[in-house]
């Protein structure tokens, strides 16, 4: 079985060893729970990719959840979020899915099978959500960006450009002859050309982005 990785992110220690319990609790074999007490290393870890799900506590210190989840959203989380809080506050269940959190727990009220519930529906609908986000940004054929999210990157780019005064480059290809290769293959070979050409082209981009990135090492 492969374990899921969650992440614990409350200022108390104690709200680790209670929530290894709950999980204990409902047979949750199936989960690893990692712990980090602040702010700042809570948002490393989350970035990093590593996790499946995120346990979130209102309260960091001198900052909040709220925050953390509207500034991991701003930096390209996807990481499926529930938040945790000692408040029963319908004002706070209401910020916190406007922030971005899938869900919503009172500590005081958790039991295994509500924590049970709540990762499976987390998961479930993280996994929905990031489906809609492929099918909204990514050409159904090749994988690469559609033209919406081509629009979007571009933007982003030249914004980036003028701010820190670097220029932007932009590559167009074209396939010579490939109305001929529909016409006497059919369109599903035209199709696997395609699909090749956009493997080749997003193989070469990551090498030349490994070259940059390592000093040409690559």
């Amino acid at each position: 079985m492969v374990s899921r990785k969650i992440l614990l992110i409350d200022d108390d220690r104690v709200q680790f060893v209670v929530t290894q319990a709950l999980i204990e609790g409902f047979g949750g074999d199936g989960y690893i729970l990692e712990w980090v007490p602040t702010y700042e290393s809570g948002i490393e870890r989350l970035l990093s990719g590593a996790y499946e799900i995120c346990l979130l506590d209102y309260q960091l210190g001198q900052r909040d959840g709220l925050e953390l989840i509207r500034d991991a959203t701003a930096r390209g989380c996807r990481t499926p979020i529930i938040f945790l809080t000692a408040e029963s506050s319908a004002a706070v269940d209401i910020e916190a899915m406007e922030a971005g959190a899938l869900d919503y727990l009172i500590k005081g009220e958790i039991t295994p099978g509500m924590l049970g519930r709540s990762l499976r529906y987390a998961l479930k609908l993280g996994n929905s959500l990031e489906q809609l986000r492929l099918l909204a940004t990514r050409d159904e054929l090749t994988g690469l960006m559609n033209r919406r999210a081509f629009d979007g990157w571009l933007g982003e780019e030249i914004v980036r450009s003028r701010r820190f005064s670097r220029p932007v480059g932009l590559v167009l290809l074209d396939l010579d002859h490939f109305k001929s290769i529909n016409d006497r293959y059919g369109h599903p070979a035209g199709d696997a050309v395609l699909r090749e050409m956009a493997r080749r082209v997003a193989e070469t981009i990551r090498t030349v982005d490994r070259a940059i990135r390592y000093g040409g090492e690559e």
